[in-house]
């Protein structure tokens, strides 16, 4: 954490912890109240950006303790990534707010030194310069889309499916991803918000990195393109691979809540991000 402060210094970027941010609590940050009352020190401080240190798991555990329409309002921007799909999502469905999906703060701090790319992006989202993202995809040619931006980490996602901070977005472009999950058990969560609706109430899925999991013998190539194949077989709404976002570099910095267009050209698919952000 103070690696990656001392690297975010260097690219103009001053970082100040809060006063709990090395606090622990069993497997945690720090207690449940400790954790939820960095939220309100966060919005009450000045820094216009508010990140987290890491992911992991355990902000589903508060999220009745959060004043959404509160923290909202303090118009900061919050930043972070995995288990921090929890906030951003019930900061969606509970106050319509934008938030970041993006790199934590530990991203910046590894020992073999900063991916450039999730560096530039991060420092761009941030001053407001960040307007249109490019990268190769795999999936259906000529796809065009505009919609609400939202969607996180997998895993936590499906964990939010039928609760109150899980939003209802129709025609919006939802972009997931995940860590250590065998293909088949991303085919799982990917098959419950097909039953759910979810997917064929969107106008394209983005599908991030996936990684850090380790096939079987008896898997015999079932690998990520048959989970993808089994998916387009059953949803008429696009299913695009390769967004660079989620838990490997480099990681794109996205506003989560945003409305955006999409838009393929060749191999190469674009993200254009609202003027205003």
């Amino acid at each position: 954490m103070e690696r990656a402060a001392s690297r975010l210094a260097d690219a103009g970027i001053g970082v100040r912890f809060d006063r709990t941010a090395f606090a622990r609590s069993q497997r945690f940050a720090g207690t449940d109240v400790q954790r939820a009352a960095a939220f309100e020190r966060a919005a009450a401080q000045r820094a216009p950006v508010v990140m987290i240190t890491r992911g992991g798991y355990g902000l589903t555990r508060y999220l009745d303790a959060l004043d959404y329409e509160r923290l909202a309002a303090c118009g900061k921007r919050w930043v972070g990534v995995s288990d921090f799909t929890a906030f951003q999502l019930a900061m969606l469905a509970r106050a319509g707010a934008v938030t970041w999906a993006g790199p934590a703060l530990t991203d910046f701090g590894a020992e073999d030194g900063v991916d450039e790319t999730t560096l530039e992006a991060f420092g761009e989202a941030m001053r407001g310069e960040l307007e249109v993202l490019g990268f190769r995809y795999s999936g259906p040619k000529d796809v065009e889309a505009r919609g609400t931006l939202w969607g996180g980490n997998l895993s936590v996602l499906c964990a939010l499916l039928g609760t109150p901070w899980f939003p209802k977005v129709r025609r919006g472009i939802l972009f997931v991803e995940d860590v250590n999950e065998h293909p088949y058990r991303i085919e799982r969560m990917l098959t419950q918000l097909l039953h759910a609706g979810v997917i064929d109430a969107q106008s394209a899925v983005l599908v991030g990195q996936v990684s850090r999991y380790r096939l079987a013998e008896h898997d015999r190539g079932f690998d990520m393109p048959a989970v993808l194949r089994f998916l387009r077989g059953r949803t008429r709404t696009p299913i695009l691979a390769g967004l660079p976002y989620g838990h490997e570099m480099p990681c794109l910095t996205l506003p989560h809540g945003a409305r955006v267009s999409l838009a393929t050209e060749g191999r190469t698919c674009w993200l254009r991000l609202p003027h205003a952000h």
